[in-house]
């Protein structure tokens, strides 16, 4: 499938990123994802990351890593919800309905519980009887690969560049450490390593050269050099519920989308998108996620924006108020010739 047209599927349209590859992304499903973290170890496993803290259970939660961080390329949050908050969730979940998410109606195929197929499911309660009073929200988390990287737009030495899968890279050998990067993101993924060296790591019976870390700035590739060799990441690989997809990324949204109307026509009316919307402050990810709630829950911001969106507003501001500045001083000098 080739590059599709429009914002959402070429992320580097502005920065002459000419390639016929599809764009590639993950869909991560929070609603089947157990927190079993086996895409945790495998990311460090393949990218031979170090490992982070103790691993001893954090006290704010049964977690054991907190948060994605250089070390940390894959993230599984675990949050805690009892019967008031999922209402909550429910009834937060109903109002963005109303604004033009899926609905639940007429449908085809399969009938929900509680209906025929068919049948229009308008106003009728197709909650689950089962749902429980208590539940566990499971989120895998990851760098988003932004369609507009806030963190690639401020590096001053290249060494972030956009691949040919419109995913985002950091170069190690290239990064200086300056940590402008970490202020471009805003979603607090990318972070500077101070552990001395990255790990040899062996590719195809090659082993790669140790490469000084001068606190170089580190995150996830989307596993670049797999997807070079026609293979998926290492997380969506051995993930065991398929809560991590990989794929092109307009296939992704696109389950997305059939999944959260899945959702809706079941009674959970909280599932939502995150990051399929070409429109927001980052111009879309490719990671896109379905959340059970809302975007803070998980950590995540509710509205990211790219720090340079508005540098050429800015820029402009800066020449007119310069030129303005200049007039000034020519007048000023005049003035006092005569």
């Amino acid at each position: 499938m080739g590059l599709l047209s429009g914002p959402e599927e070429d992320p580097a349209a502005d920065s002459g990123w000419g390639h016929d590859h599809a764009r590639k992304g993950f869909f991560t499903d929070t609603s089947i994802c157990i927190g079993c973290k086996a895409c945790e170890v495998a990311c460090k496993e393949w990218n031979r990351n170090p490992q982070d803290g103790d691993l001893k259970i954090l006290g704010s939660s049964y977690d054991n890593t907190g948060s994605l961080g250089a070390n940390t390329w894959r993230h599984v949050a675990f949050v805690e919800q009892k019967k008031d908050r999922i209402e909550e969730a429910r009834e937060s979940g109903r109002k963005l309905v109303s604004l033009g998410m899926p609905t639940i109606g007429p449908r085809s195929g399969a009938a929900a519980p509680g209906g025929r197929a068919g049948e229009d499911l308008t106003g009728v309660d197709t909650t689950p009887p089962d749902t429980p009073e208590f539940r566990w929200l499971m989120s895998s988390d990851v760098c988003k690969h932004c369609t507009h990287a806030g963190c690639l737009d401020v590096c001053p030495t290249g060494a972030l560049f956009r691949t040919e899968f419109g995913t985002v890279v950091v170069q190690s050998d290239i990064c200086n450490g300056c940590g402008t990067c970490v202020g471009g993101c805003p979603f607090g993924v990318i972070e500077r390593r101070d552990d001395g060296t990255v790990s040899p790591k062996e590719d195809r019976g090659r082993v790669q050269q140790e490469v000084p870390n001068k606190g170089t700035a580190n995150k996830c590739t989307l596993c670049y050099d797999r997807l070079v060799e026609g293979e998926e990441p290492a997380c969506a690989k051995t993930c065991p519920t398929t809560s991590i997809k990989f794929g092109d990324r307009s296939d992704m949204v696109e389950q997305a989308h059939e999944r959260v109307a899945q959702l809706h026509a079941q009674g959970m009316t909280e599932a939502r998108l995150y990051g399929a919307n070409p429109e927001d402050g980052v111009g879309g990810t490719g990671s896109v996620f379905l959340l059970l709630d809302e975007p803070e829950v998980y950590g995540l911001p509710p509205d990211p924006q790219v720090p340079t969106a508005d540098l050429p507003h800015m820029y402009r501001t800066a020449a007119v108020a310069m030129g303005g500045m200049l007039v000034a001083t020519a007048l000023a000098f005049l003035g006092g010739r005569r």
